[in-house]
């Protein structure tokens, strides 16, 4: 449950730092003979910053009723 706790405090800080993922896509757009046309989208995902919270306080959670359990 510690490990648990513990990765869910660390997913929750970096939802709230980095807000979303991004990536890019390479797509091919024109393609004629031996020529290529590529373009690169950069898209992102957006996380809203409550998930952040949410993943922040339940990994909080879990360490509080972990140390409570062994003391």
């Amino acid at each position: 449950m510690k490990s648990l706790g513990v990765g869910l405090v660390i997913l929750g800080l970096i939802v709230l730092v980095f807000g979303g993922m991004g990536y890019d896509r390479k797509r091919t757009i024109l393609h004629m003979g031996s020529m290529n046309a590529t373009v690169t989208e950069h898209r992102t995902i957006p996380i809203a910053p409550i998930a952040g919270v949410v993943l922040l306080a339940g990994g909080v959670f879990l360490l509080v009723m972990t140390v409570k359990r062994h003391a």
